[in-house]
């Protein structure tokens, strides 16, 4: 059997007692290790498990699978996600390469900052589309983004933007050599989403655009959900550019229409509460 087990979001002791079981009785266990991180590293997690762990970057899971997929059919495989299995798509992927293997395959679920991105405080069925924001470089500044919290806030929804991380990454110059040579890992923060946000309005009202979010929208940052050490803050998207919340991971929210609970909740955690204040007169 293969196995895709999800650890949840915080550290080696998230993960379910049915996934645990099934890890201690794998022949080979392997870590997603790309598409988001736990707070604690691949030691810690051998140590709790009882069992080796290896590591599967992006160019195994995507490119050489056949690894993953190895005597699959002859003995027990885990394949471990922080989060969820099905928090990215390139998991699904996988799940469909196995199928087309004829390999049997289990899931096991746990939380992810798609369900746990409700300790902010903003009901999750109030969210419309998840966007991610990208790390821009001097070449290259996507914004197709913009129109999905365009049509979130038209709907009054809330807008979970996950933020990028760069890890294996090579240098194009490594890229076109073909050197094995890898850049160190990068996490953007909140105030760095909050400042290609910022860029993105000022490029809109300097080409008399509508905007669908100002530097006054609310938005709260969070980083390490699920962990000891979790941070929340909410404010104004002005306010979330100067916010230093720590070390990775780290996710953003653009707020769509409140009711008065989400607004005491924010105010919890607010940069200035006369903030929500205001609010929350104006709508009592």
């Amino acid at each position: 059997m293969l196995y895709f087990i999800g650890l949840g979001l915080g550290d080696a002791a998230d993960i379910t007692v049915k996934g645990l079981e099934l890890i201690k009785k794998c022949n080979r266990v392997y870590l997603e290790a790309y598409t988001s991180i736990l707070t604690v590293g691949k030691e810690k997690l051998e140590e709790f498990y009882g069992k080796d762990v290896i590591l599967a970057d992006r160019d195994m899971v995507e490119q050489n699978s056949e690894e993953i997929f190895r005597d699959a059919d002859k003995e027990d495989v885990a394949f471990l996600v922080v989060g969820d299995p099905f928090g990215a798509t390139t998991h699904t992927d996988l799940i469909l390469r196995a199928r087309k293997e004829g390999l049997k395959y289990q899931v096991i679920h746990n939380a992810s900052i798609m369900n746990a991105i409700g300790c902010c405080g903003l009901q999750l069925y109030s969210y419309g589309e998840t966007i991610s924001i990208v790390f821009w470089t001097d070449t290259w500044r996507p914004d197709s983004f913009y129109e999905k919290i365009a049509a979130n806030k038209q709907r009054g929804m809330h807008t979970l933007c996950l933020l990028d991380i760069k890890v294996k990454e090579q240098s194009i110059e490594n890229l076109m050599k073909g050197n094995k040579i890898f850049e160190p890992p990068k996490f953007m923060t909140v105030n760095q989403a909050a400042s290609q946000l910022n860029e993105i309005i000022q490029k809109r009202k300097e080409a008399g655009k509508d905007l669908a979010y100002t530097e006054d929208s609310i938005c709260v940052g969070v980083a390490r959900v699920g962990s000891q050490d979790q941070q929340v803050v909410s404010g104004t998207l002005k306010d979330l550019m100067e916010v230093d919340l720590g070390g990775p991971l780290h996710s953003l929210v653009i707020a769509g229409d409140m009711h008065p609970i989400e607004l005491e909740m924010l105010r919890e955690f607010a940069v200035d509460r006369t903030l929500f204040d205001k609010l929350l007169n104006d709508v009592r």
